[in-house]
């Protein structure tokens, strides 16, 4: 695996596509009575937010498959393409659009908690997928949160085998240590062996690994898939080729607000720099300069024009 892809070409994204409901509130939440918060509700997604996130670092031509209900599919199709995104967004005929409410502490570390109804967003299926999605794509990335339905990781499964079938690479971001508890360590293992690129959290490079040192982490899992970038919130990212110790990138300074969407804003701005030819340290770079600026605002999506935060 070359370590940057210069290429011509587009990037898909394959994932989630939610509706958020962001709490923001101070101290803990008092149980059985009233928690004073200031809510809004935002369009959110993994798979969703790594798609905004790349074409508002610049890649042109960012593509989206996602499952939504019926009961918000304009929304987010309005809102996909306003922020240069390429949706192909299928209607789920039964399903309503999943939710995400997201807890905010605002105190200083703006830590959240998720309580998530995944709805249509993890029923993608089979069916849904083409071959002919992967015309003019360069690179695809896939959502972690497909591995944790049967009907969506056959999907997966079928748009790897696509993608291996055309020498596109493709990435993968685990999307929650939680969920991987549940999918099971060794299952997720087996389909990373098929990736060029992992984009693991600190939290979750060490449970994939059992090892406690997030370095030791990201260079283990680099045995299995050539490219390992482990993203560390403020302590920035590890990048790892192939069981070699990793190069940490340094954060960018950031105020925390909202942490929600942090890593998948480092994902698209680091997807989007490699299909620029940046070397995956320098791409990096952008993926921490990207995530400084998610946490500094409300929500997991880009600032755009007329869009405050």
């Amino acid at each position: 695996m070359d370590d940057g892809v210069s290429a011509d070409g587009a990037l898909l994204v394959v994932g989630d596509v939610v509706t958020d409901v962001v709490a923001r509130h101070r101290g803990p939440l008092a149980a059985g009575t009233d928690t004073a918060a200031a809510i809004r509700t935002l369009p959110g997604g993994a798979g969703a937010n790594v798609a905004c996130w790349a074409a508002h670092a610049g890649c042109a031509d960012v593509r989206l498959l996602g499952r939504v209900g019926a009961d918000a599919d304009a929304w987010h199709e309005r809102e996909l393409v306003a922020a240069g995104v390429r949706p192909r967004l299928v209607v789920d005929p039964t399903a309503a659009t999943g939710t995400v409410i997201c807890l905010v502490d605002t105190g200083a570390a703006a830590e959240r908690t998720f309580l998530t109804d995944s709805g249509a967003s993890l029923r993608l299926e089979p069916a849904d997928w083409s071959d002919g999605l992967l015309d003019g794509v360069a690179r695809l990335h896939l959502s972690g949160y497909l591995l944790f339905t049967e009907p969506s990781r056959e999907l997966a499964r079928t748009a790897l085998a696509a993608a291996h079938a055309r020498g596109v690479p493709v990435s993968l971001d685990p999307a929650s240590a939680g969920f991987l508890v549940r999918l099971g360590v060794d299952r997720f293992l087996a389909f990373a062996e098929g990736l060029d690129l992992l984009l693991p959290s600190r939290d979750e490079a060490c449970l994939l690994t059992g090892l406690p040192d997030p370095a030791d982490a990201a260079a283990k899992l680099s045995r299995l898939v050539p490219l390992v970038v482990t993203k560390a919130g403020a302590d920035g990212a590890l990048v790892a080729r192939s069981g070699s110790a990793p190069v940490r990138v340094p954060a960018a300074p950031a105020v925390p607000r909202d942490t929600t969407g942090a890593g998948d804003a480092f994902t698209g701005a680091f997807l989007a720099a490699l299909l620029t030819g940046a070397t995956p340290e320098e791409a990096a770079a952008q993926g921490c300069r990207a995530g400084a600026a998610a946490v500094e605002r409300v929500g997991g999506r880009p600032r755009r024009a007329g869009n405050g935060g």
